[in-house]
């Protein structure tokens, strides 16, 4: 299984010197994992390194497109609180 980074990928460059197999690269528009060589650093760590760093919750996903860092996960603000949130600053 490899993991994916998605399009939320803002190039910041965290991840790629993390991954012990180096499986990450830049690439248009966002980072991308190579399959082949991706193996979501079991062996090497407890968790996927690239999502340990990434500081876009959903970036990266396992490959049935469940989120590592989901929202949420690294705000602790759930999702529809920061929604509310956000609908009542663009209502002022």
């Amino acid at each position: 299984m490899a993991l994916n980074i998605g399009e939320s990928c803002i190039n910041c460059e965290a991840c790629a010197p993390l991954c012990p197999h180096a499986a990450i690269r830049a690439a248009r528009p966002h980072f991308l994992i190579d399959a082949r060589r991706c193996g979501e650093c079991l062996g090497d760590y407890d968790e996927p390194q690239c999502a340990a760093i990434c500081p876009i919750e959903g970036a990266i996903s396992d490959a049935f497109g469940n989120a590592l860092n989901p929202p949420g996960s690294l705000t602790g603000i759930p999702p529809e609180r920061w929604a509310a949130a956000r609908a009542e600053i663009s209502a002022r």
